[in-house]
């Protein structure tokens, strides 16, 4: 049931490796990397406590030591404050050049371990372990790394690509179901920008990757990472094509800041209202037809998940104030932002020629309904 991923950046290269009971084999799969028997992991509280002595155990097997650091869980872990203690952690560690660092968590961690190791000695090597459903689809490939800024998410940070992935599927069975269903949000992405297929797919077998059914998250899993890793391929540093995996994240990244970063919206809920909303102004526009907005919200409304503004908890600022966060998001180039559009479920494109008043429609007829 493994099934492996290429990453093709010629020197660079690296495999994700998809499937069950992936920590209890990480010793001898981390092992080919390593110059001594010796690796750094850092984690978070509540992956610990489910998953680090797995990690330990696999390591032991291919007598590899594990030293561990313990951050604290949550988005806030993602600042200068908590950056610095990790660096500073593998320093003393007496990390060296030649060494491996190894993030074990969902994407705080992923994106956190990552830029530390990115800046650590100018540049060691790290393994990605992915414990959360959208990490392994998303934010554990492609080599982005960073923390939160107070102006916005994402805004300090570098490339670094991982010189391996462990998507042990086996550790999605300990994810809450809100959890596991903000990473959907994510997978459903890949249909809605590149393969109808895949979207048809998931409308059948949708309820089956929900519920357990491990053959069936593999596939969603391995799908996702073979479309992300064949546009990071193309694209590594985000010129052009990668931009499409930032479908639905515009209108997402502006609901977070709105929300203050709080578990009132999760980061894959926010994509997945943030798709709906993409799909919407692309009917308006005139891009897609009108059944495809309303397809794109069944079915994430048929997998319980949130689709409208309405379903945000609180209270959310106007249209306006919500436009303008958008302004601070990375995707602006020679200060007009680009948004990720779709001429049809499959059919995602960027562009930059989007009215304004065109997303205040959109934003505030949706914010009447909500």
């Amino acid at each position: 049931m493994h099934q492996t991923v290429n990453v093709e950046l010629g020197e660079r290269s690296y495999d994700v490796e998809i499937g069950p009971d992936l920590l209890a084999q990480s010793g001898a799969r981390i092992a080919p990397l390593l110059h001594r028997p010796k690796v750094a992991v850092v984690t978070d509280e509540n992956v610990a406590a489910l998953h680090l002595d797995a990690l330990r155990d696999g390591l032991n097997a291919a007598g590899i030591e594990m030293s561990a650091l313990t951050l604290p869980a949550g988005e806030a872990t993602k600042s200068w404050p908590h950056f610095e203690r990790t660096v500073e952690w593998l320093l003393a560690e007496k990390v060296e050049r030649r060494d491996v660092v190894v993030a074990l968590g969902g994407g705080v961690i992923g994106d956190l371990v990552g830029f530390a190791a990115a800046v650590l000695r100018r540049g060691v090597r790290f393994v990605q372990i992915p414990t959360s459903l959208l990490a392994q689809v998303d934010s554990s490939v492609g080599g982005k790394t960073g923390i939160n800024a107070p102006q916005g998410k994402n805004l300090i940070g570098a490339f670094h690509q991982p010189s391996l992935v462990l998507a042990d599927t086996s550790v999605l069975g300990t994810m809450s179901q809100r959890d596991f269903l903000s990473g959907y949000g994510e997978v459903v992405k890949y249909g809605l920008l590149g393969d109808l297929d895949f979207f048809e797919w998931l409308e059948i077998n949708g309820s089956a990757v929900s519920s357990g059914d491990m053959a069936a998250r593999v596939r969603a899993v391995t799908r996702s990472v073979q479309m992300k890793a064949d546009i990071v391929a193309r694209d590594e540093t985000e010129q052009g094509d990668r931009a499409l995996l930032n479908l639905g994240h515009t209108f997402c990244h502006a609901l977070e800041a709105a929300t203050g970063y709080s578990d009132r919206l999760l980061h894959g809920e926010g994509v997945a209202i943030g798709c709906a909303l993409a799909f919407e102004l692309s009917s308006r526009l005139g891009l897609c037809s009108q059944e495809d907005p309303s397809r794109v919200r069944a079915h994430l409304r048929e997998m319980g998940m949130k689709t409208d503004l309405a379903d945000i908890p609180g209270e959310l600022p106007g249209a306006e104030p919500l436009v303008d966060l958008m302004s601070q998001d990375k995707k602006v180039v020679d200060g007009q932002l680009r948004f990720i559009l779709a001429r049809g479920i499959g059919q995602a494109f960027v562009t930059a020629d989007v009215p304004r008043d065109a997303v205040l429609s959109v934003l505030e007829d949706a914010l009447e309904t909500a």
